[in-house]
């Protein structure tokens, strides 16, 4: 960092020890990196800057990247091509690059080369500069400072993510050299609105375990005196101090600019800091204004240029004589308003001064410095930056036809270095110039149809599916009755595949049938093949098997004559699906893995991404659980590495890996990640964290799972969104004790999932028939107990639906196979449910729902073992019983289940299982008194009514019913009343029949 400063580093002593421990650590051999965060002006740059200058005094090589501002214009990757340029640069460092060629493609692309994109580029380039600055640290300590990450582009932020994640903090393996590398990077905090999208990251950073987060708190107030005092090189009376510290409020830059406006005669009777000053930015433009006029007009200048710009470009900008520029830089660089840098280059020492500056600037002279710009950056011709940096001077200074221009030359580089965030919003931009710009002043290489198709595929790479499906809708609509065939067949696929992903899969067939209807498949084309692979996936959505595997099978053959890779491999993870050796199979899941092959071979990521979905949703629906978490660590791992954390299958395998957690019992893992994965995700992939609501709700915080269930449901309809909300709410019914709450709840559920175009309901259905049943059970034991015979045959025909529903979905299956372990075992435990609701708890029945899941759901496995333990003190087998309870009561407590150990504990409690009772113990006698209370409570009396009708304090009919709950073991007085029932305490009351 070649910044200089003449002020004094005060009032910053702790923060700067800090950092320089975390320097010493690294040079030491461990990596750390720390996020600088404070307000505008709050002493960032200046406390990095010291920090740097220790750094390079200690041996350690500093690299700075700056990020930039520049409205709507992303420059991907800036503070990264900054770094790389300034190491390619040192004699001692730029031969590590050789190793590293990837690297040199984002270089190239900085000063005008670079070849053709490639699919899987941005993994490359991710894992090429990790590697680099890897084998930079071996060479040589090293630190990385980014400043302003608050303005960084996505791409650099998703690298920044890939680096400190998973690239140069973590430690070498196992007899590598110790990394020696820091990276502090510094943000705005006060420019962190809510949805703005460094928060995220920043959330996801501090998580990790070698990144520290550093907070510049406002300057002490007399830190803030000392400082102006220091300052100041004639006296200053106390009572100005006092006036600059209360103006300042901490903040140190706006201590140094108060000061610097203050008038040469200040004394104790002077009214010292400006008084009719309305802002900041006034007291920075008095400080201006006492430049000469030359100087004015080359600070001007540059504040249109942004934060830092060239001197060569600021020259042909100013026109004005070497001597006489050289005059007035040296002028604003003594005042301290721009500082030098070592790479020819002068930056405003605040972006606030920046800020103001432009902020002054006249609208005419605005927009004629934007245009100059704009012209010099076309003239230079040589970087994909200029081209970026051109966009936004020609669309600032009204030059439409520029604008379009450079928009999609700027949306070409970043295509090439993998941003597909920046490049889908120049692809936008280039899109809205093109309707105002000129016909004969377009490009004649690009048509509106072709570029909303691209911006569609950058916006789904970007995992902004709904915006994916209206921007391909739009280029549809572009496309005209002259529209070439291919081209319009490519649309409508394209189409069909962007409208699976939101789960329109009626309208998605539509158009996926109407794109094969266009082109024949005889001569064989590749605009064939894709629109019949995307048609075999939209035709298997609508329950359309023989017309799919037909397709696929033709589609098959003639990729291969074709030698198309990636379509073989889509086509054959769809023809898994619809065979015998399905991806539960091991002969399946072996022609996935080939599926895989061909796809990585291909270069294909997002039909790699769908084998090794499958792979691992195979692994689960047949039981091998361990598995299926090694398949999804390596489809995340290749999402992560390549910066596709938001795409469709990532966010799928983000879900199951949540889901594996949980059916596992390695719930405070499931917890974390969703923790971790809240502010990450799209709005679009809230489902991913759903099985963390699963664990909330099964730890006990109702309010918190339902809450979250329904804020799924607030959003755009999602199908998977609503399987885990249909779950929650339906579970949270039953635990409630509300059975036609939880029925209504599967009913809409059940109605909601069930597309009108799919014969078959979804499997889930049985797992939610299993969890109403419990409900409906429960009340049909309560009634029974109480003597209401006739809502005790109301839940058990209820009951008896319930059955079939489950019995009907588990027999056909959604996609025609038989159920894997899981949905055998939702099946038994619904089976042992309907016969709880009809006859009361079965022993039988119950140890067949224990047997099927024992496959390796502990949760699950412990709440059926719980009703084996009912059904068998009922079957008066109290020692097997006291041995379900208490493997029931192992599991909730460790999982933390706490409704499930309670549940259990008064199990324990009211059938004496404990300490393995003899048959014939009953529960702790009652008095006299509490056999009165207890058969007023059966009547359903509260303490108020119970005490009038005993002669006692409504008080005193409290403790009573407390020494009740306490000797039966029960959790509330509906339980209490249930038990009693049960042990014949109390004797259900005759009606009259009507």
């Amino acid at each position: 960092m070649a910044q200089t400063f003449g002020t004094p580093f005060i009032g910053r002593e702790d923060e700067l020890a800090r950092l320089t421990g975390v320097l010493e650590r690294a040079a030491a051999g461990d990596p750390r990196a720390v996020l600088l965060a404070g307000d505008a002006g709050v002493g960032k740059t200046r406390t990095l800057t010291e920090a740097a200058a220790h750094a390079a005094s200690t041996g350690m090589t500093v690299l700075t990247g700056h990020c930039v501002d520049l409205g709507d214009v992303g420059l991907p990757y800036l503070p990264f091509t900054e770094i790389l340029g300034a190491a390619a640069a040192d004699e001692r460092l730029a031969p590590a690059f050789t190793a590293h060629p990837a690297v040199d493609r984002l270089i190239g692309t900085a000063s005008g080369t670079g070849g053709t994109p490639d699919p899987g580029g941005r993994l490359q380039l991710f894992e090429g500069i990790a590697g680099l600055l890897a084998d930079l640290a071996d060479l040589t300590p090293l630190l990385l400072v980014l400043e302003d990450l608050h303005w960084a582009d996505q791409s650099s932020r998703d690298l920044l993510r890939f680096l400190l994640s998973r690239g140069v903090l973590q430690r070498p393996s196992h007899g590598g050299p110790p990394r020696r590398l820091a990276v502090f990077a510094s943000y705005r905090a006060d420019d962190l609105h809510r949805r703005h999208p460094l928060r995220p990251l920043l959330a996801e950073l501090i998580r990790l375990p070698a990144v520290d987060r550093l907070e510049l708190r406002p300057m002490a107030d007399a830190d803030v005196a000392r400082l102006v005092r220091a300052l100041r090189t004639g006296p200053v009376s106390d009572g100005t101090v006092r006036r600059i510290v209360d103006r300042a409020e901490g903040n140190a830059f706006y201590a140094e600019e108060l000061l610097a406006a203050l008038p040469g005669d200040d004394t104790p009777d002077s009214s010292g800091v400006p008084g009719g000053l309305g802002s900041l930015a006034d007291v920075l433009l008095i400080r201006i204004e006492q430049l000469s006029e030359t100087a004015q007009q080359v600070l001007r200048t540059a504040a249109v240029a942004g934060r830092r710009v060239g001197h060569d470009l600021l020259r042909d900008a100013v026109q004005l004589p070497e001597e006489e520029l050289e005059s007035a830089l040296r002028e604003a660089v003594g005042r301290q308003l721009l500082l030098p840098g070592d790479d020819a280059t002068y930056s405003f020492r605040h972006a606030l001064t920046r800020e103001a500056v432009y902020a002054d600037l006249l609208p005419g002279e605005r927009v004629r410095l934007h245009g100059l710009f704009a012209r010099l950056l076309a003239e230079e011709g040589r970087s994909a930056k200029s081209a970026a940096e051109r966009a936004h001077h020609s669309r600032e200074s009204h030059d439409l036809a520029d604008a379009l221009a450079a928009s999609l030359e700027a949306a070409d580089h970043a295509q090439l270095v993998g941003a597909p965030a920046e490049e889908l919003r120049h692809l936008e931009t280039a899109l809205e110039l093109w309707a105002v710009v000129d016909a004969d002043a377009r490009p004649e290489s690009h048509d509106t149809v072709t570029l909303t198709l691209r911006a569609s595929a950058a916006a789904a790479r970007a995992g902004e599916p709904h915006r994916a499906v209206q921007l391909t809708r739009s280029a549809l609509a572009r496309a005209g009755a002259d529209t070439d065939s291919e081209l319009a067949a490519r649309v409508r696929y394209t189409l069909a595949g962007n409208l699976i992903r939101i789960d329109s899969l009626n309208d998605a067939f539509t158009y996926s049938s109407e794109a094969l209807a266009l082109i024949p498949a005889e001569p064989p084309s590749y605009t064939w093949v894709w629109a019949a692979a995307t048609h075999v996936m939209a035709a298997r959505q609508v329950g359309r098997e023989e017309d799919a595997e037909r397709v696929a099978r033709q589609a098959l053959e003639i990729a291969e004559r074709l030698r198309l890779g990636d379509a073989q491999a889509d086509l054959i993870i769809s023809l898994v699906g619809m065979e015998a050796h399905n991806r539960r199979t091991a002969q399946g899941r072996d022609r996935l893995r080939r599926a895989r092959e061909l796809a990585r071979t291909a270069g294909n990521l997002p039909v790699e991404m769908r084998a090794l979905f499958n792979l691992a949703i195979g692994c689960y629906e047949s039981g091998a659980l361990d598995e299926c978490l090694t398949w999804v660590g390596d489809g995340l791992d290749r999402a992560r590495r390549a910066g596709l954390l938001s795409s469709p299958y990532a966010l799928e395998l983000r879900y199951l890996e949540s889901l594996v957690l949980y059916t596992l019992g390695r719930w405070d893992e499931c917890a974390r990640a969703a923790a971790e994965d809240a502010e990450l995700l799209p709005s679009a992939g809230g489902f991913a964290t759903g099985p963390a609501l699963y664990v909330a709700l099964a730890r006990g915080e109702l309010d918190a799972a339902t809450t979250g269930a329904r804020a799924l449901l607030d959003r755009p309809f999602d199908w998977m969104a609503t399987l885990v909300a249909s779950v929650v709410l339906t579970d949270a019914a039953a635990l409630r004790g509300d059975a036609e709450e939880a029925v209504r709840r599967m009913s809409a559920s059940v109605e909601a999932l069930t597309d009108a175009s799919v014969s078959e309901r979804p499997d889930v259905v049985v797992r939610l028939a299993a969890l109403t049943l419990a409900a409906v059970a429960d009340a049909a034991e309560e009634s029974r107990l109480s003597g209401d015979a006739t809502a005790a045959k109301r839940c058990a025909e209820t009951a008896t639906d319930l059955l079939e529903l489950a019995r009907s979905t588990a027999a056909r299956g959604e996609d025609g196979t038989e159920q894997g372990p899981e949905g055998l075992a939702w099946l038994a435990r619904a089976e042992a449910e309907g016969v709880r609701a009809a006859t009361g708890p079965d022993v039988d029945a119950w140890d067949r729902a224990v047997t099927a899941f024992g496959y390796g759901d502990p949760y699950e496995l412990a709440r059926c073992r719980r009703r084996l333990a009912e059904a068998l003190r009922t079957a008066d087998r109290r020692e097997e019983a006291a041995e379900q309870a208490h493997a029931a009561r192992d599991t909730a407590v460790r999982l933390g289940a706490v409704p499930l150990r309670e549940a259990v504990d008064a199990l324990v409690r009211r059938g004496r299982l404990a300490d393995t009772p003899a048959p014939g113990d009953r529960i702790a006698a009652l008095t006299a008194r509490e056999s009165d209370v207890l058969r007023l409570l059966g009547r359903g009396r509260t303490n108020r009514q119970i005490g009038e009708e005993l002669f006692i304090s409504g008080k005193t009919a409290s403790v009573h019913v407390s020494n009740i709950l306490a000797k039966l073991g029960a959790a509330s007085r509906t339980e209490a009343v249930a038990i009693a029932y049960r042990e014949g305490l109390i004797e259900p009351e005759t009606t009259a029949s009507t």
